[in-house]
């Protein structure tokens, strides 16, 4: 089999929610959707969405890269995932959401070669996903009013963005727990919106909240003081930005720096570096999280494979396509009951796009 075609389109999805976080206003959303083609007619879907202020690099940047690529992978045989990701690699450092795209394509090519859904290619541990919701950054009533929104349509956990104003997060979280009871688990995320003082310090007020864990309080190059948050707080620390591939997760475990690894697959370049990174948490006896950045269900269909595949993937993060109105064209993949997400059995990534 040989690639013929790499084709890809921009989407521009409505969003639903405002979604405020420490890093900045994120109400618009925007992704490329790839499409790989065979010479034996087996079509790959993959997605791109960059997020500069994480990937450093923004859709421009990634047509470039998908231009520059195309020749380069014309004639390759898509399902030499790991040659085709040296050969990305050698051409340009970077463009991991551009990589990504690639990569969820070639997977879904290899599932229906196979005849398999994405998530057994991948381990098959489950079918299943439980992912959090987000709620961004808003007023303490607001988001407290959206966090009883979601738990009543059947979310057991929930994602709170804080980091910019250490006495509204307090407040935001207080009215939350009350909101919402103390049967639903609250993860928070500061975006690296926190100094190591700040974050022990607001984590420390935290306690009577029962909040589960505190996502990337710090700057990303801070290693140092992320092991200092880590082994002065009473809940778990997770590396968000931090981690982007396998070698910053090794980093990570020499300097004992956290407790969970959040794999986003635009960070990391797809799924083959993604188990490269579970692989090394799992030695180290670290649990990983699959997160999203602004994907559609196209992004979303690969994370939720991966997280179902893999056992020492707890946590999921797979809410983003929620967050904006579906696109017509795509639909597939999986279905979602509350915050249970059940993969579908259709080969490779099981999405029908009309692209």
């Amino acid at each position: 089999m040989k690639i013929v075609d790499i084709a890809w389109t921009i989407l521009s999805p409505v969003a639903k929610v405002k979604f405020k976080i420490a890093l900045r206003d994120e109400s618009k959303t925007e992704s490329l959707l790839v499409k790989v083609t065979t010479d034996e007619g087996i079509v790959g879907y993959g997605e791109a969405s960059p997020f500069e202020p994480v990937t450093g690099d923004c859709i421009g940047d990634i047509e470039v890269f998908l231009e520059g690529i195309k020749p380069i992978l014309i004639g390759e045989d898509p399902l030499a995932i790991e040659r085709i990701h040296r050969k990305m690699d050698r051409h340009i450092v970077g463009k991991s959401a551009g990589k990504a795209a690639i990569d969820f394509a070639l997977y879904d090519i290899l599932g229906k070669k196979a005849g398999l859904p994405v998530y057994k290619l991948l381990g098959g541990n489950s079918n299943q996903v439980k992912s959090d919701m987000t709620i961004g950054i808003d007023t303490p009533d607001e988001m407290a009013k959206l966090a009883k929104k979601y738990v009543d349509e059947g979310f057991k956990i929930l994602k709170i963005k804080i980091g910019i104003n250490q006495e509204d997060d307090l407040e935001a979280i207080a009215k939350i727990r009350e909101a919402v009871g103390d049967g639903i688990s609250l993860r928070l995320d500061a975006n690296q919106g926190y100094d190591k003082k700040q974050a022990v310090n607001v984590m420390k007020k935290m306690e009577k909240y029962h909040v589960d864990e505190i996502e990337q309080p710090l700057p990303y190059w801070d290693f140092t003081g992320l092991k200092f948050v880590k082994d002065h707080i009473s809940q778990e620390l997770m590396m968000d930005e931090s981690v982007h591939g396998p070698k910053d997760a090794i980093r990570a475990v020499k300097e004992e720096a956290t407790d969970i690894i959040n794999i986003k697959l635009m960070k990391a370049g797809g799924l083959f570096p993604a188990l490269q990174i579970n692989a090394v948490a799992e030695a180290a006896g670290l649990k990983c999280m699959i997160g999203c950045m602004s994907e559609t269900r196209v992004g979303i269909a690969a994370g939720a494979a991966l997280a179902a595949a893999k056992k020492n993937i707890e946590y999921a993060d797979l809410d983003s396509y929620r967050m904006v109105e579906e696109l017509p064209g795509i639909k597939g993949g999986f279905t979602q009951e509350g915050g249970i997400i059940t993969l579908s059995e259709a080969p490779g990534l099981g999405l029908e796009i009309d692209f």
